[in-house]
């Protein structure tokens, strides 16, 4: 009875710390100032792209809209895209194909894809 206990305890340990795991993301200090979440910023990207899946994401400081965006690489059908929500307003700000179209430090160039800028 004590060994089902402990095994028990170890494992709903190991869970929720599974589940810390999972939900911290790259910027969550910058969360505070974002008046939309991460959940609602996810619904909206998989309401934009639909059937893609998120591999990626981040709350990130970067020009367009309010400066505050969520950041999300996705898995697509025919490769990989990235979407970018404004963290104050909820408005898709970037939604673009990623074709190796980034500059030396992983900006857009402009030349691939297809972005949304407002």
């Amino acid at each position: 009875m004590k060994y089902t206990m402990k095994l028990a305890l170890a494992v709903s340990a190991l869970s929720l710390a599974g589940i810390g795991i999972a939900a911290a993301y790259d910027g969550q200090q910058y969360a505070k100032d974002a008046k939309i979440t991460l959940e609602q910023a996810r619904a909206t990207v998989l309401k934009t792209v639909p059937g893609a899946t998120i591999v990626d994401q981040e709350l990130e400081h970067e020009r367009g809209g309010s400066g505050l965006r969520y950041s999300f690489d996705l898995k697509v059908a025919d490769g990989g895209r990235e979407v970018g929500v404004d963290a104050v307003t909820g408005k898709v700000l970037e939604n673009s194909a990623e074709h190796g179209g980034q500059g030396e430090h992983g900006e857009h160039d402009g030349e691939h894809g297809e972005a949304v800028h407002d």
